[in-house]
């Protein structure tokens, strides 16, 4: 059946679904215009006031938007769906799929994708910094009496936004995409009116315009491209927060309502400047046609930079999530915000960071132009990272030919790096802010990830065949308790450090010893049916097998609930859980190690303040037993 057939319901749903993506998909790149043609005209390397500068940046903005948003990745990287989730971790586990690839290679995938997750954090911090400090700022154009304020008003917000994602967003979810509709029709009704006074900047569509530009202004244009990125920033939202919505659904949205709307604004600011180059100190806000309309108007600009920043925020806890059920980063205490939708969470650890970042840089920064020199240059190597992950799933995955998949890379990596290397001059104006950040966080994310590898390496070598110690047990073994006692293990072949631990301190063995191994998959949903699988062994033993995707919320009580169809019953009265409860030790400097020293010292940090196994698996507390020992990491 064609989309011009479908039924009435579905139209209705895509509708539906659209107008949702409006409040969380487009949020970013839907308050680009507060800031991007002040930035390009009046920013750190402003450009003189021409027709021909100004006919030629927006035609760069709209090629920008369609061959970095529309074609790359509403057309192209969206189609490349982890079980219809998007986003870079999910496109990272599947360039890891790659068959016959070397571990060298996989290494190198693997470490682009942490750190473009890494990037992130840097754009969660700066999202909510610019666009909340660009919305305020218009009451600088109310009047100039009110300048003293912005900075005092925009942190007041931060904190108030802040402090709210402890109850979630389900309650005022549903408002999002309709204030977003309106933002996006104002954007829109702006545009139109001031391109009516001089419409002639329509010709900026012409791409001839953004090539003169290059070859009239040279180096300048070059620095020019720094700023035209403004425009795209949150164009990756568009894949990351795919899995909401549906690939559909954000298609239709962007190229039916938000792309045409959004460049019309553009073309607007650009008419205005050509009436009047003064307004480069504000063209947005002075698009207004009349001065009582501009106090709604930085209202409604607040209104929609606070859903962008929701937006991106949610994002920094759906990324924490899953790098923690893939092993990337230690368990820290995660809250459902909605009985409804597992995707609504709460990472209060991550939360307050963000918020003590977000105030520093605004104070730090003090002005949506300072802060335009640190925003762009986490975004464009994000987009870089993703077009080299996505070249090696066209290859290896969709099997197209080498030929047809280097055109792809060589295409988009050229307009990314163009973007990138533009924004390589902001480093020492503050675009060393997110950079620093990124690599912070992915010095965490890597060492946690090779910690914990060391850490297994080291478990498994004192380790004891669980076939040869069931085996002993028949030629006489400990005293057999009733009930059942289950422990959890990284390795279902190998008798866990818990259990061996118990038998030394209380003699005893459970009559049903359950060997419980839980496994992360790299996609991003488990179907329940497939989530158990129970393997019984001799003499009272079982293994039981849990698997959950890096989306899902480990549920572990509710797991073995589901063994009753395997036969297996657990009376959570009668079941005791033992956890093996380590305290890693750092080698003596004397000896060499595969983790450098400053590595050590972080991982056994980390190591130490992650939440206990108890509360991520949500087992009862009175029902589980820990046992510790000391491991020196090798």
């Amino acid at each position: 059946m064609t989309a011009t057939h479908a039924p009435h319901g579905e139209k209705t749903g895509l509708a539906a679904t659209a107008l949702a993506a409006m409040g969380v998909v487009f949020g970013d790149i839907g308050t680009s215009p507060l800031y991007t043609m002040k930035e390009v005209f009046g920013g750190h390397h402003p450009l003189p006031v021409t027709p021909e500068n100004v006919l030629g940046i927006l035609s760069l903005v709209f090629w920008a938007l369609t061959i970095t948003v529309s074609l790359k990745y509403v057309v192209f990287i969206t189609r490349a769906d982890n079980k219809g989730e998007g986003g870079i971790m999910a496109l990272t586990a599947l360039a890891l799929r790659t068959a016959n690839a070397s571990p060298r290679i996989l290494w190198l995938m693997s470490a682009l994708g942490i750190f473009g997750a890494a990037l992130f954090y840097g754009d969660a911090v700066i999202t909510p910094a610019m666009s909340v400090l660009s919305a305020v700022e218009g009451l600088e154009v109310v009047t100039p009496l009110l300048k003293p304020y912005v900075l005092p008003v925009t942190i007041s917000i931060v904190v108030l936004l802040f402090f709210f994602q402890r109850h979630g967003t389900a309650a005022v979810g549903a408002l999002f995409g309709p204030l977003m509709m309106f933002w996006f029709a104002t954007l829109g009704l702006l545009g139109l009116w001031n391109v009516i006074q001089y419409p002639s900047v329509l010709a900026a569509i012409n791409p001839w315009y953004a090539v003169k530009f290059f070859i009239d202004n040279q180096g300048l244009a070059y620095l020019a491209l720094g700023s035209v990125v403004l425009a795209i920033t949150g164009g990756e939202a568009l894949y990351a927060d795919m899995g909401h919505f549906g690939r559909r659904s954000i298609k239709w949205a962007w190229f039916a309502f938000v792309f045409p709307l959004l460049y019309l604004n553009y073309l607007g600011q650009g008419a205005l400047i050509l009436n009047d180059p003064k307004a480069i100190e504000s063209p947005f806000f002075l698009m207004a046609p009349s001065e009582i309309l501009l106090i709604p108007l930085v209202i409604l600009a607040t209104v929609a930079t606070v859903i962008a920043s929701q937006a991106v925020i949610s994002g920094a806890f759906s990324l924490t999530s899953q790098a923690m059920q893939l092993g990337y980063c230690p368990r820290i205490q995660v809250r459902f915000t909605s009985e409804r939708e597992k995707g609504q969470i709460y990472v209060p650890n991550i939360n307050w960071l963000l918020l003590l970042t977000v105030i520093i840089v605004v104070l730090g920064f003090r002005s949506s132009s300072n802060l335009a020199s640190a925003y762009g240059i986490a975004v464009t190597l994000t987009m870089m990272i993703d077009t080299i992950l996505a070249f090696v799933v066209v290859h290896a995955l969709w099997k197209w030919s080498w030929r047809r998949a280097a055109l792809f890379l060589v295409f988009f990596v050229v307009v990314d790096f163009a973007f990138f290397s533009a924004n390589v001059i902001k480093i020492l104006d503050g675009g060393w802010f997110p950079l620093t950040l990124g690599f912070s966080v992915f010095a965490l994310l890597s060492t946690w990830k090779l910690g914990r590898k060391l850490l297994y390496e080291k478990l498994k070598q004192d380790s004891v065949p669980i076939h040869a110690f069931i085996s002993g047990l028949a030629m006489g073994g400990p005293h057999r308790v009733d009930g059942t006692g289950v422990f959890l293990t990284a390795d279902p072949e190998s008798v866990p450090r818990a259990l061996l631990h118990n038998l030394y301190h209380n003699k005893v063995l459970h009559q049903r010893v359950v060997l419980l191994n839980v496994l992360t998959e790299d996609v991003p949903h488990v179907p329940e049916s497939e989530r158990v699988r129970v393997d019984p062994l001799p003499a009272g033993f079982h293994r039981v097998f849990v698997r959950y995707g890096f989306k899902d919320d480990p549920d572990l009580p509710h797991a073995m609930a589901l063994c009753a169809a395997h036969g297996m019953d657990f009376e959570m009265m009668e079941t005791s859980f033992f956890l093996g409860r380590e305290t890693v030790v750092s080698m003596p400097i004397s000896r060499r190690s595969r983790m450098a020293r400053w590595r050590q010292i972080l991982f056994t940090w980390m190591f130490r303040n992650a939440d206990t196994a108890t509360a991520f698996f949500k087992l009862p507390p009175n029902r589980v037993v820990e046992l510790g020992a000391q491991v020196e990491l090798s």
